[in-house]
């Protein structure tokens, strides 16, 4: 299709232009549960990056057998087939952290990012068009989670990736830590970025 972006498109505009968190609102359950530090964040993200990539090559590879009325049901299915396998290999090999994220992984399966990457590029693009589109979004998604989750890990602890980097004396915000911490940081990037964008 001509009119459709090119794989470096896809890729460039998932990082910044078409952010999924900062840009389309998309992924805000997971981005406001598990940004309260860092390891938490970037084990998020990988789940993510792994789940859309397969998921957005699967899609692909059979988009020529897709019937319109059962697409979201494929999609849904074969997300769900890569969360799972995620899930499992956490529970195996990183139990602490699974238990941490507790349902926010298997919640990955109604992540409205994944879907929307399905519908909007890899049920219509080539294999190769879709794996840049997945890796361009899902670096967007890390990147957004990780800048939010650095500023609620230092404030909130003092600390980053669990190492002081604030002296002792510093007063933790605890509330950083918590659920208001989420909603207070997200809007403030939120606003410094929409005030950034509109100075252009």
């Amino acid at each position: 299709m001509a009119d459709q972006p090119t794989a470096t498109e896809r890729f460039i505009q998932g990082i910044l232009p078409e952010n999924p968190v900062y840009r389309q609102l998309l992924g805000l359950c997971a981005t406001l549960a598990v940004s309260n530090n860092m390891k938490a964040a970037l084990t998020m993200a990988a789940s993510v990056t792994f789940v859309l990539l397969c998921a957005n090559v699967v899609t692909s590879l059979i988009r020529n057998l897709l019937k319109p009325h059962l697409r979201i049901v494929v999609f849904t299915l074969t997300i769900a087939t890569f969360v799972t396998i995620a899930d499992r290999f956490l529970a195996a090999y990183l139990y602490q952290m699974s238990k941490t994220l507790g349902p926010y992984i298997p919640l990955i399966i109604v992540n409205c990012i994944i879907i929307c990457r399905c519908e909007v590029c890899a049920s219509k693009q080539s294999v190769f068009t879709a794996a840049s589109d997945a890796i361009g979004q899902s670096l967007g998604f890390a990147l957004a989670l990780s800048s939010i989750a650095a500023i609620r890990e230092i404030l909130g602890t003092g600390m980053f990736f669990g190492l002081r980097v604030l002296p002792a004396a510093w007063p933790d915000w605890v509330i950083m830590a918590l659920p208001p911490g989420a909603f207070l940081t997200f809007g403030l990037m939120l606003a410094a970025i929409n005030w950034i964008s509109s100075n252009k």
